[in-house]
């Protein structure tokens, strides 16, 4: 297994992508604690697959709270020893533009999807070197890369991501800390909900290359890869897994509509 004797502690873990990542990082040997802010989601997660012989265990965690992710640190050492690993996973959004975006919504999207994760490094620095260093997976999006005209918090935040990742790789290069960021499109959990009751799902379909939205199991094994030693010479990176989104269109002129 990749990840025998390492340590990760994941927000947003409860349910969705999180929950995938916190799944694939146990089963590759690693211990695990999934933090979130849905604890009966969270608790039934971790017990699902404790129950399954995995190592996993729940923390309370609001991202946006630096004492939450003080508590998370201290119990993953608790429980495991040590922390190796950060995936820096929680995020939410609002699809206001920039003329129509609310400061409440503003600043909330920005404490979870930015501050967030700054304050996830932060707490897991001291115990990465404890253990000797770590790897710390910070996860933005396309739409800090090539936004659309809605979402603008999420999409500022998520490319503020991007150089914070870059930023904090070059502050920790010397504790053998790496930094690395995933870029991510939308995934097909139940985040995407209403937009595939209204129909919405589907025609974005069509931005897409591969002809599909990405589901966890598409992005999980690039969480794995960047935990592992197999990317033990990259830092400061990003990781794009986006069905060929960023790289342009697969229409041909002659296709139409």
């Amino acid at each position: 297994m990749r990840l025998n004797g390492k340590v990760a502690l994941i927000s947003g873990g409860a349910r969705g992508q999180g929950a995938a990542h916190a799944e694939m990082l146990a089963r590759e040997g690693a211990g695990v604690v999934i933090g979130d802010i849905l604890d009966d989601a969270g608790e039934a997660t971790a017990e699902r697959l404790r129950g399954e012989g995995l190592p996993v265990h729940y923390a309370h965690l609001d991202v946006r709270l630096a004492a939450d992710w003080d508590a998370a640190v201290r119990l993953t050492e608790e429980r495991h020893g040590r922390l190796d690993v950060l995936v820096n996973n929680a995020g939410m959004m609002t699809p206001g533009n920039v003329a129509e975006e609310t400061e409440d919504n503003w600043d909330h999207v920005v404490a979870v999807n930015q501050k967030g994760q700054w304050l996830g490094m932060r707490a897991a620095i001291p115990a990465m070197r404890r253990a000797g260093g770590g790897s710390i997976i910070n996860v933005a999006s396309t739409f800090g890369v090539r936004p659309p005209a809605h979402g603008v918090a999420y999409a500022a935040a998520k490319g503020a991501v991007r150089a914070l990742t870059r930023n904090a790789a070059m502050a920790l290069v010397k504790d053998g800390i790496r930094v690395n960021c995933l870029i991510l499109p939308m995934v097909d959990t139940d985040f995407l909900a209403r937009a595939r009751a209204t129909g919405g799902l589907a025609k974005r379909v069509r931005d897409y290359p591969m002809g599909r939205i990405a589901t966890p199991a598409d992005i999980s094994p690039g969480v794995v890869y960047l935990a592992s030693d197999e990317s033990s010479y990259m830092t400061g990176s990003e990781l794009v897994i986006d069905g060929g989104l960023l790289a342009g269109t697969a229409t041909r002129l002659d296709e139409g509509d």
